[in-house]
């Protein structure tokens, strides 16, 4: 069970991970679209 835990919250953790890089990809993109 405890293994079961630890890699859920190691998934949850990457998955915060890659959801602000595309929060910062996603804002790159508004201002260079803003920019034109």
């Amino acid at each position: 069970m405890r293994k079961v835990k630890v890699s859920l919250a190691e998934l949850i953790s990457k998955n915060k991970e890659e959801l602000l890089k595309d929060k910062a990809l996603i804002e790159k993109i508004e201002k260079r679209v803003d920019e034109k």
